[in-house]
Parts: structure tokens; C-alpha cells; sequence
């Protein structure tokens, strides 16, 4: 059994931010496969279903963004996921819009979401899909992460999205390195090499 985390802040007033770029993610995931994540446990909203197979645990925290470690947790604790067959969905102000980055392990990059989830499971051995939302240049980002996608930014997270989407079927079959093979390299406009 695997468990997709989406990571974002709760409430409609955070909806379609940037910030809540693994919220978007886990919905499209969801409707693609026919997931309803509806039900409220372990402080998050959470869904259980199959991708090709494979059992799943779609997973989005309801506490803010710097508490959802405690979501993750008790989920992983209850179902006895090994934290290696968690993945994590989330923003990047790092990399560009329409670009996204997987990697097998890792630090948090200063993103605070994931420096709970690393703190609270004491262990950074877990797949992760950062989502580009570009930067705005400035050094106080908390206005441009919580702000909304343009039109023209959507567009080019849309087809991330679905790439962070196609990764992740990989990704549940353990072959996370041919995910990051194919889609590392892939944004707006480019094909896989």
C-alpha cells in the first residue's frame, strides 16, 4: 500500500494558490481515478482506492501547510505504511511554472510542510514531486505563494500536473528513478527524452 500526500492550506480562501499546488495535483489524481477523498481522519481529508492495481491512500492534511507532519504520521502509523512508499505532492517557488522535479529522498528544501513531515517521521527517505509556481523575484513570497495562477500560469501547471500524475504511475510500480528519467527533464512544451 502506498499513500499520496498533497500538500496546500485549508480553507476556501486558499483554494487555487499557489501554495496549494499538491491539493490541485491530488484532485486531478483523484477524478482520474475515480478516488473520493471525502472522508476526515487523522486531521486531513482522506480517500482510499486502486491505480493500476495498487492499493492507495490519497492523503490531504487540514491542518496548515507547517503542521501537515502530524496528518502524515498518524496515517502512516494507522495503515502501516513504510515511509518509503509514502509520496509527497507540493509547491516549488524554485523552478519555473509548468516544470516539476522528482526526487527519491532528500531534505526540505525550506519548505515548511515538508520540514514537518521530515521532523515528525524522523526520516527524509520518502519519494517527493515538487510542482514549479515560479517566484516573483521579491524576498517576501508569502503574498505571491498564497496568491492565484494567471490564465497563462494555469495553463502550464495543468500540463505538470498531469506529468506529476503519469510519474506517479511509475512511481507506485517502484520505479521512481524511470519517473525521474522521463519527467525531470519535461515542461511546457517539451517532449521526454
Amino acid at each position: 500500500m502506498h499513500m499520496i500526500v498533497g500538500l496546500g492550506n485549508p480553507g476556501k480562501q486558499y483554494e487555487y494558490t499557489r501554495h496549494n499546488a499538491g491539493f490541485l495535483c491530488l484532485d486531478y489524481l483523484a477524478a482520474k481515478y475515480n478516488i473520493k477523498v471525502n472522508k476526515i481522519k487523522f486531521k486531513s481529508l482522506l480517500g482510499e482506492g486502486n491505480i493500476n492495481g495498487e492499493k492507495v491512500i490519497l492523503l490531504k492534511p487540514t491542518t496548515f501547510m507547517n503542521l501537515s507532519g502530524e496528518a502524515v504520521v498518524q496515517a502512516a502509523g494507522f495503515y502501516k505504511i513504510d515511509v518509503s512508499d509514502i509520496i509527497v505532492v507540493y509547491d516549488d517557488i524554485s523552478l519555473p511554472v509548468g516544470s516539476l522535479r522528482i526526487r527519491e529522498k532528500g531534505s526540505a528544501g525550506g519548505h515548511n510542510g515538508m520540514k514537518n513531515i521530515i521532523y515528525l517521521l524522523g526520516k527524509d527517505n520518502f519519494p517527493r514531486i515538487r510542482l514549479g509556481v515560479g517566484s516573483n523575484g521579491q524576498r517576501d513570497l508569502a503574498d505571491y505563494v498564497l496568491g492565484k495562477f494567471s490564465k497563462e500560469e494555469m495553463k502550464g501547471f495543468s500540463a505538470s500536473v498531469e506529468n506529476a500524475v503519469e510519474a506517479m504511475e511509475y512511481m507506485l510500480k517502484g520505479d521512481t528513478q524511470k519517473a525521474m528519467n522521463l519527467y525531470n527533464k519535461k515542461g511546457i512544451g517539451e517532449g521526454t527524452e
